[in-house]
């Protein structure tokens, strides 16, 4: 069964909402009071979530998965300087005001992957809204990383983010022949590349190739070089009271694991699980470990260990 009809996305609905000063295009599941937020990486969509969203509508939340400022149909505010990281957590702090506008007013779970994890890391150290969860995946604590990136062999890794510091050739390069380079990055990166069929590689071409959407995505990268906010200083690192669940594609040719040790020392409750031979697209190529995982922690459980592939490894009486 291909990935893109593996999870039930005929519960899933997509709305546009108002929040920040811009409009939002959210996929929606579930009628909880709670509110489950999603934020997607690059270059992905809110269609990464697929198969999380309708575990979280089960559990009894209302599920949000936004497609970022400059990603799909939502707003595609022009400049560099309007992708910067204070803006971000405003655009996420702006649907949390929105949800609970529409009734939504029950805790909150912010859950995060990629990019969406850098976002969600400074939104929930920054205590911008009350967080009850925070769930993120192959994205490190900032502190970790901003001491990683001195290092050589994770600066070697991070070579496209200096690259996309060039103007127009990333974009040239990441569109040409119906956005190849994209598509690229799902299946050459995956492990298990069955997860990532024609159709599930078509739906991130296509976002890809909206006018202007590939330089919004791209100037994530730029701003985050480019204007610093002396407000927001990782070098000193501040703890998390969040109760934070990490889970790690092992294969992750961009971010090292090693990234990850020490997080249980910035995080007063900490869980990480590691899937080996599972890649950095890890919600997408794992969902089944990825979906035990977040159910069995929200609700209190052992959350399950994973083995090759993603294969779940049930403690006793979990099973």
């Amino acid at each position: 069964m291909s990935a893109i009809m593996s999870a039930p996305t005929a519960l899933i609905e997509t709305a546009f909402i108002e929040a920040n000063g811009l409009s939002f295009e959210v996929d929606m599941c579930g009628q909880g009071d709670k509110l489950a937020l999603f934020l997607h990486g690059f270059p992905e969509s809110k269609f990464s979530w697929r198969a999380q969203m309708p575990l979280l509508a089960e559990l009894g939340y209302t599920a949000w998965a936004p497609n970022l400022r400059g990603y799909g149909k939502s707003s595609r505010p022009l400049g560099i300087q309007n992708y910067t990281m204070p803006l971000l957590m405003a655009d996420v702090a702006g649907l949390i005001d929105a949800a609970q506008a529409r009734g939504i007013t029950g805790p909150v779970t912010l859950i995060a992957h990629d990019w969406g994890g850098a976002i969600g890391w400074s939104f929930a150290l920054g205590r911008i809204r009350p967080l009850e969860r925070f769930i993120v995946m192959n994205l490190p604590h900032p502190s970790l990383f901003l001491k990683a990136i001195r290092t050589w062999a994770q600066f070697k890794k991070s070579w496209y983010v200096f690259f996309f510091q060039l103007p127009w050739l990333p974009e040239k390069l990441f569109t040409m022949n119906n956005a190849q380079v994209v598509a690229d990055a799902f299946y050459k990166m995956a492990v298990n590349k069955d997860r990532f069929p024609p159709e599930v590689l078509a739906e991130y071409r296509k976002n890809a190739l909206i006018p202007g959407a590939m330089t919004a995505m791209i100037n994530y990268y730029r701003a985050t070089i480019r204007y610093r906010d002396p407000d927001i200083d990782y070098s000193v690192p501040v703890p998390l009271d969040t109760p934070t669940l990490m889970l790690w594609g092992e294969e992750d040719s961009a971010l090292g694991k090693e990234l990850t040790y020490g997080t249980e020392k910035l995080v007063r409750d900490f869980t990480i699980r590691y899937l080996p031979q599972v890649s950095h697209w890890v919600q997408q190529e794992a969902p089944e470990a990825v979906n035990a995982m977040i159910k069995a922690w929200i609700e209190g459980r052992t959350v399950p260990q994973a083995g090759y592939g993603g294969r779940l490894l049930f403690s006793e009486g979990d099973s």
